[in-house]
C-alpha cells in the first residue's frame, strides 16, 4: 500500500500515540486562491475525476481544514489515490476527511501542508483494528 518513488524524507513524528514513517505523499497549497494537491513523487497534481466517479460531494473540486463537501471529496481522492482500492477508500475517507483533511492547514513560510505516507497508514491501521475490535 505504500507509494513507490517517494525519497524525501521528515523526521519521524508522532501521531495518534505512534511513531509514523515520514515520507511525504502529498502536499496541499493554493494557486491563484484554487486548492491544488500534488502527488509529491511525482509533482503531478491530484484530480478529484477519479473519486467522483464514487461519490459526488464536491464537483467544484477540493478544500481542506474543516468538515465538508470539498474535504471530503478529497479524503476520498487521497485514499483512492494511496490505496488504488475503491472499497478501502470507500470505507474509510468519513474518518480520513474527520481525523486529517479537516485538521490540515496551509502553515509556515512556503504556505503548504504535507500529507505523510505514514500519517496514512496510521490512519487506515487505526480504522481496521477499530473495526475489528468492535466485531470480538
Amino acid at each position: 500500500m505504500n507509494m513507490s518513488g517517494i525519497s524525501e524524507n521528515r523526521p519521524t513524528k508522532e501521531l495518534h500515540g505512534q511513531q509514523t514513517t515520514a515520507a511525504i505523499a502529498y502536499t496541499g497549497h493554493r494557486r491563484h486562491g484554487r486548492p491544488v494537491v500534488e502527488r509529491f513523487a511525482t509533482n503531478d497534481e491530484l484530480s478529484p475525476e477519479r473519486s467522483l466517479e464514487l461519490r459526488n460531494h464536491s464537483p467544484g473540486g477540493f478544500e481542506w481544514g474543516y468538515n465538508g463537501s470539498g474535504p471530503a471529496q478529497l479524503a476520498l481522492a487521497i485514499l483512492l489515490d494511496y490505496t488504488d482500492d475503491e472499497g478501502v477508500a470507500l470505507e474509510h475517507y468519513v474518518a480520513f476527511k474527520d481525523e486529517v483533511v479537516s485538521q490540515l492547514e496551509c502553515t509556515g513560510s512556503d504556505g503548504c501542508w504535507q500529507l505523510s505516507t505514514g500519517e496514512i497508514d496510521a490512519i487506515l491501521r487505526d480504522e481496521t483494528e477499530s473495526e475489528v475490535a468492535a466485531r470480538v
